[in-house]
């Protein structure tokens, strides 16, 4: 056969080769408070794919283990920002209350399981069992999620709202909105063991690579609460900018960058946890929350709830290049492969 039969023989293998390299290898989640439901980005195409309905009040999302499953908080209890007075408010909707379970192959709910009163936050152990934030009842759930049941719950400080697992899966810390504090948990022996005094109104916590320091969004105070882990206390606390309202946040993996939501202040801060010094900060949209980082790293997705979509974010410029309509009031953001 002559070079040239060949070459024709072989370019449309090439371009399907080629065009399978362009496709998508993770996809981007995001849970929508109000809507109750949960958006599906193509992070190739840019644009949103499905929205799937979920239940009321879709706040927290994390993988399963396997990662063929994702879970979701769902809350019955009605919206009740601060300085309302919840005497006001209509009842909850206790029916509504559980952790959503969503399969990814299928892009469908399979089912609803018991996730405690009020589920706000969450981090899923290494053996799938889930540690849920309980807003109402001031307190966290372990939750078996394959047989639908909870297996204990311990007391926190009001408000209870981030929920993060340490890098060595042993504790979890849990931030009380109320009480301004963080809640060391030992998982094994399903007990509190340390109560740490923070800024006001945590929301939630991150942790190094090497677990030797978490850091805490203070939202009512602008600043992050760094805690020594082995000592169990705060080691600094690092303001952010006037006018902030620190929320989420993304650790690299390596560590050497912090990203921040900052709520009202409608930008990301960029932490540098070396020297704990503010590398940028750059604005992304209203009211960033949930915010996650590309496989790569080169991206940000942050969810801005007022304006109901997500903003795309490329790390090299620091500049939005996209914003993504989603769902009514987003809240969570889970990148995850295929």
């Amino acid at each position: 056969m002559s070079n040239s039969r060949l070459l024709l023989l072989s370019l449309p293998l090439l371009a399907l080769l080629t065009g399978c390299s362009q496709a998508p290898s993770y996809r981007v989640y995001i849970s929508n408070e109000a809507s109750g439901d949960l958006t599906i980005i193509d992070p190739v195409k840019m644009e949103a794919l499905q929205t799937v309905a979920i239940g009321k009040r879709a706040r927290g999302i994390h993988p399963s283990v396997d990662g063929k499953l994702i879970f979701i908080a769902l809350s019955g209890s009605p919206f009740a920002p601060p300085g309302v007075d919840e005497s006001t408010l209509p009842p909850p909707d206790k029916s509504a209350d559980g952790i959503g379970v969503f399969d990814i192959a299928q892009t469908k709910m399979l089912r609803k399981v018991p996730g405690g009163s009020d589920p706000e936050q969450f981090a899923v152990g290494k053996d799938g069992t889930l540690y849920v934030s309980n807003e109402d009842a001031a307190g966290v759930s372990f939750v078996d999620a394959v047989q639908g049941k909870i297996l204990n719950t311990i007391s926190t400080g009001k408000e209870p709202e981030g929920v993060t697992l340490t890098p060595d899966a042993k504790y979890i810390y849990c931030t009380s909105e109320d009480a301004g504090t963080v809640t060391v948990v030992d998982i094994a022996a399903a007990k509190a063991v340390k109560t740490i005094q923070v800024g006001r109104r945590p929301r939630s916590i991150s942790f190094l690579p090497d677990g030797s320091r978490a850091y805490v969004t203070n939202e009512n105070d602008a600043t992050l609460s760094e805690i020594d882990t082995a000592k169990l206390e705060v080691s600094k606390t690092i303001p952010l900018g006037e006018g902030f309202k620190p929320m989420g946040q993304a650790m690299s993996r390596d560590g050497s960058k912090l990203y921040v939501s900052t709520g009202r202040g409608k930008k990301v801060v960029v932490l540098e946890p070396a020297t704990d010094a503010i590398a940028a900060t750059f604005e992304v949209g209203d009211r960033p929350w949930g915010l996650a980082l590309s496989p790569d790293e080169k991206l940000l997705f942050t969810a801005n709830g007022p304006s109901n979509d997500v903003s795309v974010v490329d790390l090299a410029t620091r500049t939005v290049t996209k914003k993504i309509k989603v769902g009514d009031r987003p809240w969570g953001v889970l990148v995850l492969g295929q």
